[in-house]
């Protein structure tokens, strides 16, 4: 019987000082059973994702204790950068990754928003599959505003105040953004230039709301250290929209401004499927499949017998 896992994502307030991203992972890592997968941080973004991986009956805490580190940590009255943030530990999200449902992330995300407000004293938004209102789905929707707009609106507006806990946010942790979803693709596409209302045009022409591609969710930010600018997307649906065919559209755009792309960057880790397809839409492989990986293959068979 394979072993039950949940991935869990948070996105942290912090990409400029790895001693406090390193003090927020040891955190993970101290509860039981937590395997690190990966962790990316960002100077310009000022923001880090952990990826870990947890049993369902230890992710929780394990969440738990990188939100009780991040909080000791960031003070979001001083914190700036491109990304959008609401909490200092920003997002929150519960992916089934083996042997679970969407289902059961729900109620581990509930359990863990519970948690934060209780034992914490930390606000908390629900969105995604774990939303327990059709306005706080899409993450954007919730943080629209940042912490700098809500923190005045959520003590006296309904409509903004937190799902538990408040309304007041916390006075520097902000609120967490706890939800529960399936495998998402943080990709960026970094262009060779400082124009950065090229790259909002070209994210605006791209994400699902506006008619691009489903399932894709895009914003033109400034990279000032490198005097790029970025397209920086989150693909909740890689298989309606593939990674390799948004590449693809981001060159076609920008090559229209006599632009090109510098490099793409990939924000913690992606699904084996995704890359498959992109080699097999990049190669024009017909008729390809996965088990036409050596690697795959051999699983397959060697778990038959």
């Amino acid at each position: 019987m394979s072993r039950l896992l949940v991935e869990c994502v948070p996105n942290i307030s912090e990409g400029r000082d790895p001693a406090r991203v390193d003090t927020v992972e040891r955190a993970i890592a101290s509860a039981p059973g937590v395997l690190i997968l990966h962790r990316t941080s960002d100077a310009d973004h000022n923001r880090s994702v952990i990826t870990f991986a947890a049993p369902p009956d230890t992710v929780v805490e394990a969440a738990l204790r990188a939100v009780s580190a991040a909080a000791k940590l960031i003070d979001l009255r001083s914190q700036s950068g491109v990304h959008p943030r609401l909490g200092a530990l920003d997002v929150l999200p519960f992916v089934p990754l083996q042997g679970l449902t969407i289902a059961d992330c729900i109620q581990l995300a509930h359990h863990a928003g519970q948690r934060i407000w209780n034992e914490l004293a930390i606000p908390v938004y629900f969105y995604e599959a774990a939303a327990t209102r059709p306005d706080r789905v899409r993450l954007e929707d919730v943080r629209r505003g940042e912490f700098e707009l809500l923190r005045e609106r959520a003590p006296i507006d309904p409509l903004k105040a937190p799902d538990i806990g408040g309304p007041e946010l916390h006075p520097t942790a902000g609120a967490v953004v706890v939800g529960a979803r399936k495998i998402l693709i943080a990709y960026n596409v970094n262009l060779n230039t400082a124009d950065l209302q090229l790259a909002k045009d070209i994210a605006n022409r791209i994400r699902a709301r506006n008619g691009g591609f489903p399932g894709v969710k895009a914003l033109g930010l400034p990279l000032a250290s490198r005097g790029l600018v970025q397209v920086s997307m989150n693909i909740t649906d890689f298989e309606a929209s593939p990674v390799h065919v948004i590449y693809a559209e981001v060159a076609r755009l920008a090559a229209l401004a006599g632009v090109e792309i510098v490099e793409s960057e990939l924000i913690g880790l992606m699904p084996k499927k995704a890359v498959e397809m992109a080699a097999a839409g990049l190669l024009k492989l017909s008729d390809f499949h996965s088990s036409r990986v050596i690697e795959n293959r051999v699983d397959e068979l060697s778990f038959s017998k």
